[in-house]
């Protein structure tokens, strides 16, 4: 097994540790020396208004993706609990946005939303062909085509998520809720609810991780336009380390998106064995 550890805790952690070093020098990809600078790169990131707007854009996508990734996927997981003779088709079809790679997902939502796309079309069929845009490359829009895309794929790993949790509950529990007069709503808040909380954490940490990574939906549908209005803090990583070279400011930018995923996965595991010790 040691020969198995060496590399990934290579890849890793050192891997991470020497990028959180580069992070507090101007380092630029080439040269041997790494110029010491503090937290300038930290300040640049809060005083840069593409890095700013990055950041908003960042938390606007995880905030609001996993939030309605998550009423879709539970809204989807009821009405799947079912003997539907159907289910497990209809449950993979569900799945399938989150298992196709992103990027080709990104390319097919970008014709969609082009100026010719199926979705000017339809608005052209019921007779709302004012309302047509090139929606990605419009300022306004961009960024929510971006949240449609990432909502569409990641719905269907909550279904997973919480369809599991709810065939998890006991039969037996539910009946006796019925039993003593419950309806569809108390049965869903009082019985189904508190018994499907460790599948909320799950179902919220996982995708707020993936939102706060968001890249290649971005490169696919509008590349950080227009006029950088749907960067996120993945992007810039990508664009100020290898597209300006610095390297410096790049680090620094993913280190603070680290940060961030870091908190939230604390934030995961500390609620779960909080549970687990209630329990």
């Amino acid at each position: 097994m040691l020969p198995a550890l060496v590399p990934v805790t290579l890849l890793r952690y050192v891997a991470v540790a020497i990028g959180a070093y580069y992070a507090f020098t101007s380092w630029d990809g080439v040269s041997v020396d790494a110029t010491w600078v503090g937290l300038a790169n930290f300040k640049q990131i809060f005083s840069d208004d593409v890095a700013r707007k990055a950041l908003w854009n960042t938390l606007i996508l995880a905030s609001l993706g996993v939030l309605l990734s998550n009423v879709i996927g539970l809204l989807l997981a009821l009405a799947l609990n079912r003997l539907l003779k159907t289910r497990h088709l209809l449950r993979s079809m569900f799945f399938a946005p989150f298992a196709i790679t992103p990027l080709a997902v990104s390319y097919v939502w970008a014709y969609i939303f082009d100026y010719d796309g199926l979705l000017n079309r339809v608005l052209g069929w019921v007779g709302l062909s004012g309302w047509r845009h090139v929606w990605t490359a419009d300022p306004h829009w961009a960024i929510w085509t971006i949240l449609i895309v990432l909502v569409w794929q990641l719905s269907g790993l909550c279904l997973i998520i919480y369809l599991s949790g709810l065939q998890g509950i006991p039969d037996e529990v539910l009946e006796a809720s019925e039993l003593d007069g419950a309806g569809h709503f108390a049965r869903f808040r009082h019985v189904l609810l508190p018994m499907l909380n460790p599948a909320v954490t799950i179902a919220v940490a996982l995708p707020t991780i993936m939102t706060l990574r968001v890249f290649d939906q971005v490169i696919g549908l509008t590349g950080g336009g227009p006029a950088e209005a749907t960067e996120t803090l993945a992007t810039q990583v990508y664009r100020q380390s290898f597209a300006n070279g610095n390297y410096g400011y790049g680090a620094a930018i993913a280190l603070v998106l680290t940060v961030l995923i870091a908190v939230v996965a604390l934030l995961q595991i500390f609620v779960l064995r909080r549970r687990g010790d209630t329990e």
